[in-house]
């Protein structure tokens, strides 16, 4: 069975809005949540039927006007937009090439020049590819620092590490479903999306909602072992010479206890390495 990506998107972007959202009356007991398949045509101005067969899959490549005209019915922010043009087929195909593995030299030695900041590069799998002395310490306490949404479901520690869990784990979904519009046939971020589904009830839940986000800046309340609870922000940016690489940088506000506590935490790691270290 052909899969129905947009149909899915569509529907449960449809389900998150109330006729009082979009300025329509409500009358008597709704069967469906959200509105209803002839009140998304009627907002955006098409036949209802042309709507129906849209969201079952059964009409392909709608154009670029009539995904303008869903976009403004469902109230898309930009991203959620661009998201459902990829869906719908309309970026050309072979825009974007296949995600690189490898980080080079150069970026490499970029990271080591934040001695206050963790940074890391991730591919859009969320794959650490490489990181830096600090970002090391500062997920030191996951059992493996292999891949952002598996550390996020999968491992316990991850419920106290991520003072604001819920907001993580949101974050982290959210930003592989914008993924998946931008690299639709990378087969590590579908096969992470399959896994994750199979082991985790709360990721499953997550995804069938189709919020979408890229990572951009916001502020990360952590708890770490070693040193205590830590307020972060973080910063992302693609790196350009390799499309699909994300550059993350999770930094504290100079001078603030959790700059201190962060400071501290790099101490406690090289010298827990020095020690660790062979005689020679």
């Amino acid at each position: 069975m052909p899969s129905n990506d947009l149909g899915d998107f569509l529907r449960a972007h449809r389900a998150r809005l109330r006729p009082g959202d979009v300025g329509l009356a409500s009358y008597g007991a709704r069967r469906v949540a959200g509105l209803r398949r002839e009140e998304v045509a009627v907002l955006a101005g098409m036949n209802s039927d042309y709507y129906a067969r849209l969201e079952q899959g059964r009409e392909r490549g709608p154009s670029p006007q009539i995904l303008e005209a869903i976009s403004g019915a469902l109230r898309l922010d930009d991203e959620a937009r661009e998201h459902m043009f990829r869906l719908a087929g309309t970026a050309p195909e072979g825009e974007r090439p296949q995600p690189r593995e490898a980080v080079s030299p150069a970026l490499r030695q970029l990271l080591d020049g934040y001695p206050k900041a963790a940074v890391f590069v991730l591919n859009p799998a969320n794959d650490f590819l490489a990181s830096n002395a600090l970002a090391g310490a500062l997920f030191s306490p996951f059992e493996d620092m292999g891949n952002m949404a598996r550390m996020t479901f999968l491992d316990p520690v991850a419920r106290s590490f991520f003072s604001q869990w819920g907001r993580a784990a949101e974050a982290v979904v959210a930003g592989l479903r914008h993924a998946t519009g931008l690299d639709p046939h990378y087969r590590r971020l579908h096969d992470l999306v399959r896994s994750l589904t199979e082991e985790s009830e709360e990721f499953a839940a997550l995804w069938s909602s189709h919020t979408v986000h890229r990572k951009s800046r916001d502020g990360k309340r952590l708890l770490h072992p070693d040193v205590g609870p830590l307020d972060l922000t973080y910063q992302t940016f693609d790196v350009r010479e390799a499309p699909g690489q994300q550059l993350v940088i999770y930094h504290a506000e100079p001078g603030s206890p959790s700059a201190q506590a962060l400071s501290l935490l790099g101490s406690l790691h090289a010298t827990h390495h020095q020690e660790a270290a062979p005689e020679r």
